[in-house]
């Protein structure tokens, strides 16, 4: 809380317009501090809008938050991180986050990556009685530890916090506002400096500035140039877009972690997608089990089955196993894990008193020796069914828990086949995605034959590669530029695939679930997580899919190009007067002249043509198509259009403020800077709809009801009547306008500004 009070009362400009706000008290006419009303406006906006997101996000992230499981009274139970207590044991299995400093009490191939720790990216194995530090991640293998120190100071609670307060993606907005405010800053101090000098030559020098009050007269118009200059909305609509679309994700359960993440997707060319939980549900069922051969009958491969699953701490396969297949007979005296490196799983049991070995993995590693076998399972697998195969090893397994097993001789004795359900929404969220110019990359870990089944029938064509024969990140980049489905990928080939991609300069985005996504999703310009993913991969993503629907994405998608469009919009408008404000500084300090504007007829403009309006479009739908170049674009619209309009005033102030008396030279002056501030406003709304040739038509409306009413019109001193004077002002705000038209259209031509939405 005290961060949003900070950011949105302590910056820079609301300082200078506090400097102003006092000595507009100075002066004692308040109605000439009217401006601070927007700094007020403007913060308390912020902070609520702020609040109301951390709010409806700290709820959202409850949803999200990691579990670890723990062995209490014989029962696993899940508990939220923070309530795992010294000496809980831990259960471990891929994907968790260890919560706490632990001892491992057993090991069953467990291996943890410790990267976030120490820096090493190999996976360190952890054998009984060895140290788990906390923050660490369970990449491969299971055990049970005991826990041996928790508390708020270890390095797991924070774990997650540090991650989402550090930046990981590039917003091109937020940079861009930056840099306009630091440019901002450069220029301000020297403006202000020679418009004080300035007003004081204006009224006579130091000598006679304190004669008949001078100096009030010279403050108010310092005052007064000062107001112009500031864009004082510019980083409020900015997060209050960010913000807004952050809230309204969060009601269709996407978690944004980082606000500026709802930008980047809007510029993702790329989408890689893990299949399993991404375009699958993830949840995978048991359909059948096929004998290969007569020499292994069923009751050895029901028990064979049992055995796998009845791992307290085995991965989903074994729950699904667990829950088909049951036995009292046989006895578990080794275990050997899943690995995503290996692609197998293995045990040694006894059965009846008849020790044995079987191994349960991918059809192409353990049958590689059978090609008859292996050429069955290939034809489950190319139904799109997940498909593993069981065989007997007839050789001792080879120690440790992640060596090959190539050369072991086997005997083949079923095909293990599980379904997995197409989400229902995959379809249409693909195709929505190729209308876009956003290319989608499969990358599985699962069978080619199976990948390849489940994308033909989403409509993705193209080959299938199997990326486990490409030999290094060559051959990955050469098979990259020809086929956009992979199978086989290994978590490292994921990484360096997105490595690859970034390099050519494409923005990623990297969906997954699994643990083995988890550092490619960390590289990516834009990681996103399923809801049900891992505190891994959930840790390091940007973006969370709580309800793990894939079809979320076009939302998000649709918010960033919202953000980045309207922004981009005000930007021009907020710019223009704050160029329009330098240069009427300048000109009127280096001229001599009294300053064409009070402050609060300059705030009377800016609120009617700029902020109010800038409000409505800030939030206003925009599916326009994002292009590179925002702050270039911005600065190079918004320039001009500000020199045209300083232009503008000072055509009609100079002829006015020596032959009729000053208040009436800037009411003028004022209705000729609505005029052209009003166009800048029309060009930027377009294509003009009814709505917003409502909101053109209530501003106009507005303007003219302060003139006329005799409160408004003596409170912002606009002296106007129906003379010569005013047509003088109308005309030369038309001429601005028209000046503005004709930019605006060779702007378009040139791309400067679009207003295809």
């Amino acid at each position: 809380m005290a961060d949003i009070l900070r950011e949105n009362i302590f910056t820079l400009f609301n300082g200078i317009l506090t400097v102003c706000f006092i000595a507009v008290l100075v002066l004692g006419d308040l109605r000439d501090g009217f401006f601070y009303g927007v700094v007020v406006v403007n913060a308390l906006i912020g902070i609520v809008q702020e609040v109301r997101a951390k709010i409806v996000l700290d709820r959202a992230a409850l949803l999200a938050a990691p579990e670890s499981r723990v062995r209490r009274n014989g029962q696993v139970v899940s508990v939220a991180l923070e309530g795992v207590v010294l000496d809980d044991l831990l259960v471990l299995r891929a994907g968790d986050q260890v919560p706490a400093d632990a001892r491992v009490v057993e090991s069953t191939g467990l291996a943890l990556d410790e990267s976030m720790l120490t820096g090493e990216s190999d996976p360190v194995f952890k054998d009984d009685g060895a140290v788990l530090l906390s923050g660490s991640h369970v990449t491969s293998g299971t055990g049970f530890a005991v826990v041996t120190a928790v508390g708020a100071d270890s390095y797991a609670s924070k774990l997650t916090s540090e991650i989402r307060k550090r930046t990981l993606v590039h917003s091109e907005l937020r940079d861009a506002t930056n840099r306009i405010l630091v440019y901002l800053s450069w220029i301000l101090g020297p403006v202000i400096l020679i418009t004080l000098i300035g007003r004081v030559l204006t009224y006579g020098g130091w000598n006679t500035l304190f004669v008949d009050a001078r100096w009030r007269r010279a403050l108010l118009d310092a005052v007064a140039a000062v107001v112009g200059m500031i864009p004082e909305g510019l980083v409020l609509l900015t997060s209050l877009a960010f913000g807004v679309a952050a809230i309204q994700l969060a009601a269709r359960k996407v978690l944004v972690q980082e606000l500026a993440a709802v930008e980047v997707l809007a510029r993702v060319d790329v989408l890689c997608l893990d299949k399993t939980g991404t375009l699958t549900t993830g949840e995978l069922g048991f359909d059948r089990t096929e004998l290969l051969g007569d020499a292994i009958g069923d009751d050895e491969v029901g028990v064979a089955l049992a055995a796998f699953g009845s791992d307290d701490a085995g991965n989903a396969t074994a729950g699904i196993l667990s829950s088909h297949f049951r036995s009292e007979r046989f006895r578990v005296h080794r275990r050997v894990p899943f690995s995503s490196a290996t692609k197998y799983s293995a045990v040694v049991i006894t059965v009846d008193g008849d020790s044995q070995s079987w191994i349960l993995g991918a059809p192409e590693r353990v049958l590689a020796d059978h090609p008859d076998e292996l050429a069955a399972a290939m034809t489950v697998a190319a139904t799109g069914q997940r498909t593993l195969a069981l065989v007997r090893a007839l050789d001792a397994l080879p120690a440790g828990s992640h060596a090959p097993i190539a050369g072991l001789a086997v005997e083949p004795a079923a095909l293990l086949v599980l379904s997995e359900t197409v989400r229902p929404e995959a379809a249409a969220t693909l195709g929505y995605f190729a209308e876009q110019s956003v290319r989608v990359i499969v990358m599985s870990g699962d069978n080619p034959a199976t990948v390849a089944a489940i994308a033909g029938g989403l409509g993705l064509s193209g080959e299938v590669v199997d990326a486990s024969v490409l030999a290094d990140d060559e051959a990955l980049a050469a098979a990259l530029a020809t086929s956009d489905v992979f199978g086989r990928v290994s978590p490292e080939q994921k990484r360096a695939a997105v490595g690859l991609l970034r390099e050519q300069g494409r923005t990623v985005a990297m969906t997954g679930d699994g643990v083995n996504d988890a550092m490619a999703i960390k590289d990516a310009s834009l990681g996103i997580a399923m809801g049900n993913a891992t505190a891994a991969t959930k840790a390091v993503s940007r973006l969370v899919l709580l309800d793990s629907r894939f079809d979320r994405l076009p939302d998000v998608l649709s918010f960033g190009r919202r953000v980045i469009a309207n922004v981009e919009r005000v930007s021009n408008i907020f710019l223009a007067k704050t160029v329009y404000g330098i240069l009427l500084a300048l000109v009127s300090a280096v001229a001599l002249w009294p300053f064409p504007f009070l402050p609060r007829q300059l705030t009377l403009v800016s609120t009617l043509a700029i902020g109010i309006p800038s409000f409505f479009l800030a939030l206003a739908p925009n599916r326009r198509i994002y292009r590179a170049g925002v702050l270039g674009r911005i600065l190079r619209y918004s320039i001009p259009t500000g020199v045209i309009a300083g232009l503008t005033c000072v055509v009609a102030y100079v002829p006015l403020y020596r032959s009729i008396p000053l208040h009436e030279a800037r009411s003028v002056t004022t209705i000729a800077l609505f005029c052209v501030s009003l166009w800048i406003l029309c060009v930027l709304t377009r294509p003009l709809s009814p709505a917003r040739w409502g909101l053109l038509g209530a501003v106009a409306a507005a303007m003219v009801l302060v003139c006329v009413i005799p409160f408004t019109a003596k409170f912002f001193e606009m002296h106007v009547s129906l003379d010569l004077a005013l047509l003088w002002g109308i005309v030369v705000g038309a001429v601005g306008a028209a000046g503005i038209e004709l930019f605006y259209r060779f702007a378009k031509r040139r791309g400067l500004v679009f207003d295809r939405e």
